[in-house]
């Protein structure tokens, strides 16, 4: 092919490319140039209450703004999952909750039986801690057990894992061992922090753990996403779910 030709040929497919994304409207354009929409943000969102303290009417609250703004889930702790899949029963929002939560120091069977509980209280998701002293003594057979042993449970039911590793007590080794440790113990998802540890999220984690998962697994940033702008990044970098407690705001361009 001609140099000439070539060239017409890209403007051709590029001018294609354009009339597409203007018969879409404003919220494609936007998302093509990487600023993506709250609207388009809202199915990626978990939204999250696991403070100790919360109240019921809190977590009704919860349920209805998920339900209003059509995020994915909400994610809260076992002793609400119950009042959760009744709200939420019917609609396209899931019930998450959290197993071994915050310090995935719990013995396997115990996660493996909260797990059960969760899910016959109405669960659609499950948020798993791993074992992060195992993995920091390089016991990866009981990681790799311990995360199996919530997996085959899930499995039962038709619930998915999403596998917490806590990535800021990690190195980048642990981080790239943990993500690979999920995939072959069958998880559907790899996530960074509970957002009770030393930090939370960061862009570059989401980038390795995608990297590293491929399109094996999906990835979800959580702990300390606080922003639009924040959550934005977190997506262009891998993530395809953001755990947050500012889900609402988000939706309000903030």
């Amino acid at each position: 092919m001609a140099i000439q030709d070539f060239s017409l040929l890209v403007d051709r497919i590029t001018d294609e490319v354009i009339r597409e994304l203007a018969r879409r409207g404003p919220a494609a354009r936007a998302e093509a140039a990487g600023d993506i929409p709250p609207a388009a943000l809202a199915p990626m969102i978990d939204h999250t209450v696991l403070k100790p303290d919360v109240p019921r009417d809190q977590i009704v609250q919860l349920c209805r703004e998920a339900l209003q703004h059509g995020f994915a889930a909400v994610c809260v702790n076992p002793v609400w999952v119950r009042l959760c899949a009744d709200i939420l029963k019917g609609s396209s929002v899931k019930t998450c909750t959290v197993i071994g939560f915050p310090l995935g120091a719990s013995m396997t069977d115990v996660k493996a039986y909260e797990t059960r509980r969760a899910i016959q209280d109405g669960a659609n998701e499950i948020d798993m801690v791993i074992n992060v002293g195992a993995l920091k003594g390089g016991e990866t057979g009981q990681v790799e057990a311990d995360i199996r042993g919530v997996v085959q449970v899930a499995q039962e039911y038709g619930a998915l894992v999403k596998v917490i590793i806590e990535t800021c007590l990690l190195s980048r080794e642990e981080k790239i061992t943990a993500c690979l440790l999920s995939k072959k113990a069958g998880a559907q998802f790899v996530k960074t922090s509970t957002g009770f540890s030393t930090a939370g999220a960061t862009v570059e984690d989401i980038r390795l753990m995608k990297e590293t998962v491929g399109d094996a697994l999906r990835v979800k940033a959580s702990g300390g996403i606080r922003t639009l702008a924040l959550a934005q990044a977190m997506v262009r970098a891998g993530a395809s779910r953001i755990g947050t407690s500012s889900g609402v705001a988000m939706m309000q361009g903030k």
